[in-house]
């Protein structure tokens, strides 16, 4: 799955994805570290300190440096079929995770291995008919009441559409809009996933930002998470 894609472009995969997004005026650390804050606020609320991380489709470890610094102690897993990908990963990160290749379709975990799941914009690159079957693949390494944080592109926003039209590595993608995401996940055993509305104000408009937490279920947002918790059997 998209192994030979990706590995094509590892080595300029920062340069271009900073030059997609340059209509934000963000770069790729701010959209990296917001989704791990968003994350662990929400943990943090329920009380939850997870203890194994599953960074599903991690590539080079653009969200490691915000994730390390938000569980400390963590054991945390890169998994990626692109594995120079995760070489890059490894070298800009050496010692701070696990750094595992996979074949795209089966994750080399057994069940219930992690209490928190987390793929960052990952699903648009995947056939859509591969997604339940992934997703159920993620569902069955969580551990029962561990949390699958599932972050998008939103097609319903014209920057997003622009940014993702202009960038290389996004030439083959399909974007998905929020409702057909918590769909999916639904039909790969979640019960109550919900959707989240996120970065509704470029930095020209920063100032408003703090406006955004009354806004997260309006679906206009540049990204979107899905958040579900797996049930106890």
């Amino acid at each position: 799955m998209l192994q030979a894609e990706f590995d094509q472009f590892a080595q300029e995969y920062q340069q271009q994805h900073a030059a997609s997004i340059r209509l934000s005026g963000e770069t790729p650390d701010f959209f990296a570290q917001y989704k791990i804050d968003d994350v662990a606020a929400r943990l943090a609320r329920s009380g939850v300190k997870p203890r194994r991380i599953l960074d599903f489709g991690a590539g080079v470890g653009n969200s490691l440096g915000p994730m390390r610094a938000a569980f400390p102690d963590s054991e945390i897993t890169l998994l990626d079929p692109s594995s120079q990908s995760l070489d890059i990963a490894s070298k800009r990160f050496p010692g701070q995770a696990d750094f595992r290749p996979f074949d795209g379709e089966t994750i080399p975990y057994e069940d219930g291995s992690f209490d928190l799941a987390f793929a960052a914009c990952v699903f648009h690159h995947i056939p859509e008919d591969l997604h339940v079957g992934l997703i159920k693949e993620i569902e069955r390494v969580l551990a029962a009441g561990g949390s699958f944080f599932l972050f998008e592109h939103n097609p319903w926003n014209p920057l997003t559409t622009h940014a993702v039209r202009n960038c290389a590595f996004d030439e083959n993608a399909v974007l998905i809009n929020g409702r057909d995401m918590r769909r999916r996940m639904k039909a790969a055993g979640f019960s109550s996933p919900d959707i989240v509305y996120r970065v509704f104000f470029p930095r020209l408009l920063a100032r408003l930002r703090p406006l955004e937490r009354y806004l997260t279920g309006i679906p206009v947002g540049a990204q979107y998470f899905v958040h579900a918790v797996k049930t106890a059997v």
